[in-house]
């Protein structure tokens, strides 16, 4: 009587398995909104002149630390993700956690010279001209780094977005919007790199616009509703494949742990 109750106690729907997982993989989602567009703002508006050497240190350095939070939940969102997209393409999953490695990495580049930049504006007073002319030169340096590592998220969309659509995880038009930004944010960044196009015009516009939705709308999905019991139960994820705690494991340990109980 009481094994029946308590088997009854823990018995889960199909999606229970990865709710946790796409709690955790939402919060990251909105905490990357959270972390990165106050960073720009504040950095947009101190860094506007190249020749930036000294000046609202304080507000960098928030900016700096901000940008941190972002890589690391940029991250952390991959992490999250890979117990449940390997069951969908193995490559392809770990190429998602490679791309948000690399994005964070030249994002962190960003950082080094914005912080070194606050630094020299401690160190060296304004009119000297190497300081200026080094305090230009990171200027630069962050300007690309952010550019560069605000683009990865199209490959970013094109990995995922394949993923989700394939499996069936969200509704299919969350990640559809991904696919479709995915070539316009990319097209874009090739014309920043060549020197055709700049960060603010039409171009630039059209491109961030479907990769912003696509991230607020995953994030927000995966936060609020969790991914979709069907296509959870598809990948192999059931009531049976849950511990006593509700985590999922792997088949084998599921099988381990039937066997154990007969």
């Amino acid at each position: 009587m009481t094994i029946a109750t308590r088997s009854a106690s823990t018995k889960q729907a199909p999606g229970d398995a990865t709710r946790r997982t796409a709690l955790v993989a939402g919060i990251l989602y909105l905490l990357t909104f959270a972390s990165s567009i106050p960073a720009a703002l504040l950095l947009s508006s101190n860094l506007g002149d190249s020749g930036y050497i000294a000046g609202a240190d304080g507000q960098i350095r928030l900016a700096a630390l901000l940008d941190i939070v972002n890589g690391l939940t940029a991250i952390g969102t991959a992490v999250a993700l890979y117990s449940v997209l390997k069951r969908v393409h193995e490559g392809f999953a770990i190429g998602f956690v490679a791309s948000r490695l690399f994005e964070a990495a030249i994002l962190f580049i960003g950082i080094v010279s914005v912080v070194t930049l606050a630094n020299l504006g401690q160190a060296a007073a304004t009119t000297d001209a190497s300081a200026v002319a080094g305090g230009a030169s990171l200027v630069a340096m962050y300007k690309t780094s952010f550019v560069l590592g605000t683009g990865i998220p199209a490959l970013n969309a094109f990995l995922l977005g394949w993923l989700l659509y394939r499996s069936g995880l969200v509704p299919r038009v969350i990640p559809v919007i991904g696919l479709i930004g995915a070539p316009l944010f990319t097209s874009w960044i090739i014309g920043y790199i060549f020197g055709i196009t700049e960060g603010g015009t039409a171009w630039h516009a059209i491109g961030v616009a479907p990769i912003f939705v696509w991230e607020l709308s995953l994030g927000l999905w995966m936060a609020f509703k969790g991914f979709r019991a069907p296509a959870v139960a598809a990948l192999g994820f059931n009531a049976a494949d849950t511990d006593e705690a509700g985590t999922a494991i792997t088949a084998p340990a599921a099988m381990a742990t039937k066997a154990g109980a007969a």
